[in-house]
């Protein structure tokens, strides 16, 4: 029987802000590997396993970033199923089990920001899981607790797979309770059923999730390599996670434990106590000086940080923000990022370099009438054909070939060569090169907001 992962990608990660950010969260970042995203470990775990190329459902606003990310691992036939607005893990997985409703498939459902490294322990899991999962069970992954953990749900385990109960996140004496007992497991969030016996348990226990996604998704329609399902329609879905929806109601449900190494990441906590530490018991990341510290993760990204005399703190510093955080209220970073989002600041949305499908740009000064990025185009890749209505661009190309379209002409420009486009000229920037296009771009006007973009062609759909 045909097994395919489902790779859930639908989450921020806020609080491992400032690193994870709403347009490049934390399942894209190499938090604990140094070539490798979450999302990409994730993917790249799966290919050990018979099994075929995975479905992703994500977020309509990452959908080139994890498309980009899949290809860098080999893996060009994944379908990339779109959610318009986030609704939980419900209805993320309905859309993944009608994308390949079929008897004969298997659903592996993995999060995109867990870390596994026992492969091992992994596999046989999953095999165990197996054997459940052709019986018509819907079987979900327990892990084996390492200490009493109140940051996640558990799962009371019972003879022969069975679940007993599903417990709620425990206050500190209830967890101490948990793990002394060793009933219970941490519920991870990992799933491996039939698509068709999910639907049919769905369909009833909850009939409403199931109807207001089938017609959303009857009405899908494809967007380049993406599923696009009717925004209006999957918004009217109730939001609901597979376990009040499903694992809580069933009577098919088993629970398999995984004794191997796991965590999710969710906190700045929790990446510090995943991460090998030096013999200060300190995690240091990037280019860090530390002296008479201890305990303390810290996380450099754009420059020298320097600790002296700390303990027990997280420090994250980005190229435009800096996070200090005693690790015991890391739960807490949300307070940040919703200020930030109140104050109408912009932190919280993106990184001084921003992705795009087309390569990055990076904004390396800005005032009242100027705006200095570094634009990066990808070989082959275009940027649309468009205008401004209040601002003027000056390229200036600092490596590789730009062709360039400037209003009725177009022209090729190498190194130390540049050209002016004037307001309301319609123009485009391509690279027809082998290498990547740099280019220093200087805005001038009035207003320099991204919304001031009247796109006439653009081969991404946007």
């Amino acid at each position: 029987m045909k097994i395919i992962p489902v790779i859930l990608s639908g989450g921020v990660g806020s609080r491992l802000w400032p690193l994870s950010r709403e347009h490049f969260p934390k399942q894209c970042l190499n938090l604990t590997h140094d070539h490798l995203s979450l999302l990409q470990q994730t993917a790249q775990r799966t290919q050990h396993l018979d099994v075929s190329e995975p479905v992703v459902v994500c977020n309509e606003d990452h959908r080139f970033l994890i498309a980009q990310q899949l290809q860098e691992l080999g893996i060009k036939d994944a379908r990339i199923v779109l959610e318009p607005i986030g609704r939980n893990t419900a209805p993320a997985i309905t859309l993944a089990a009608l994308e390949v409703n079929s008897d004969d498939t298997m659903l592996l459902v993995l999060p995109a920001d867990h870390v596994i490294n026992d492969t091992n322990a992994f596999e046989e899991a999953i095999l165990q899981a197996t054997s459940l999962a052709k019986e018509n069970k819907l079987v979900t992954f327990g892990i084996q607790p390492t200490r009493p953990e109140t940051g996640y749900g558990y799962i009371k385990a019972g003879q022969n797979f069975d679940v007993e109960r599903f417990v709620e996140k425990p206050d500190s004496d209830k967890a101490t309770e948990y793990l002394a007992s060793g009933d219970y497991l941490w519920n991870s969030g990992m799933f491996l059923f039939k698509a068709r016996t999910f639907l049919t348990e769905l369909k009833t226990h909850r009939e409403d999730i199931y109807q207001a996604v089938s017609k959303a998704y009857e009405k899908r329609s494809q967007d380049l390599d993406f599923v696009r399902v009717d925004t209006t329609i999957f918004s009217e879905c109730p939001e609901e996670s597979i376990d009040y929806a499903v694992m809580e109601l069933t009577k098919k449900a088993k629970v398999v434990p995984y004794s191997g190494d796991w965590s999710d990441i969710g906190a700045w906590d929790a990446l510090y106590d995943f991460s090998e530490k030096d013999s200060d018991q300190n995690v240091l990341i990037g280019d860090v000086m530390a002296e008479d510290t201890n305990n303390t993760l810290i996380n450099a990204r754009s420059r020298l940080v320097a600790a002296v005399g700390v303990s027990n703190l997280a420090i994250i510093e980005t190229a435009d923000a800096v996070l200090v955080i005693d690790k015991n209220n890391a739960q807490h970073v949300k307070k940040i990022v919703k200020r930030i989002q109140k104050e109408g600041r912009k932190e919280h949305a993106f990184h001084t370099t921003v992705h795009r499908p087309w390569g990055t740009y990076q904004t390396v000064d800005s005032g009242n009438r100027h705006q200095v990025k570094r634009i990066m185009v990808k070989p082959g890749e275009k940027l649309s054909v468009q205008m401004h209505h209040h601002r003027a661009e000056h390229w200036v190309v600092v490596s590789g070939t730009a062709k360039v379209q400037n209003g009725d002409k177009e022209i090729l420009l190498t190194e130390n060569e540049s050209t002016y486009i004037p307001i309301g000229e319609i123009h485009a920037l391509e690279n027809p090169g082998k290498i990547p296009l740099e280019l220093i771009e200087v805005q001038s006007g009035s207003y320099l907001g991204e919304d001031d973009i009247v796109r006439f062609n653009d081969r991404y759909g946007r």
